[in-house]
């Protein structure tokens, strides 16, 4: 049943971010009216909320944008970082929108925040507690307790599970933050705000398919935990 979950959660996630991947190439030819770049529509969104210690950067690989709460960084790819188009314009103000969230306490974000050193522990946890029953089964059939080490699989996945869900509302928060500054300061026309808004709503996707993926996998451990009690 997992190796059903985890084939099905991998063909949409694939295709959820191969359409991803489409619409952001699709987008990044079409040259924003406005000429600004993304690093400049990301100065002037922070500005004009009042946030004067973020500091912008460019990093490599591709869709690798994000904003570290941790040193106040707004860390933009290449592509939007130098790009003059809807999709850069989009993912810029996206990024931006974290930082808007950062300033005002956003509740989830701080949630997420809090669940992040959480998280990490739980996937070196679960790591650990994978290795032992595979090796388990091959040499040492006394090594793990089943039902125990059901209970820590259920555990940890039931935090990245919460992660995944708490993700959901920064995420669509911060996009709609973008493009509503993105509209209100008229830095896209009509049929880039579409673009825009369409970028994000596909990105967006890619956070969903993992909470659900994350469920499903939680839901199915659960039954075998509850399972080995009977």
């Amino acid at each position: 049943m997992i190796i059903i979950i985890a084939i099905a959660v991998m063909i949409v996630s694939m295709a959820v971010s191969y359409r991803l991947k489409s619409k952001f190439k699709k987008y990044s030819q079409t040259p924003l009216r406005s000429g600004m770049s993304g690093s400049e529509i990301a100065e002037k969104m922070l500005y004009d909320n009042g946030i004067y210690d973020v500091q912008i950067m460019h990093t490599g690989g591709q869709l690798t944008d994000h904003y570290n709460p941790v040193n106040k960084t707004v860390n933009l790819s290449e592509e939007v970082y130098f790009g003059r188009n809807a999709a850069a314009a989009a993912v810029a103000a996206h990024e931006c929108g974290h930082a808007l969230q950062h300033s005002k306490a956003y509740a989830p974000l701080k949630i997420r925040s809090a669940l992040v050193p959480l998280q990490n522990v739980s996937a070196k946890v679960i790591n650990i507690v994978f290795f032992a029953m595979l090796f388990g089964a091959f040499a040492l059939p006394n090594i793990i307790n089943p039902a125990l080490a059901l209970l820590v699989i259920v555990t940890c996945y039931a935090i990245f599970t919460l992660f995944a869900f708490v993700t959901l509302p920064v995420e669509f928060d911060a996009s709609k933050r973008a493009l509503n500054w993105l509209q209100n300061r008229n830095i896209t026309t009509s049929q880039e705000q579409y673009m825009a808004k369409d970028a994000l709503k596909w990105a967006a996707m890619t956070y969903v398919v993992t909470a659900i993926g994350s469920l499903a996998t939680l839901l199915y451990y659960l039954s075998l935990f509850l399972g080995s009690r009977d």
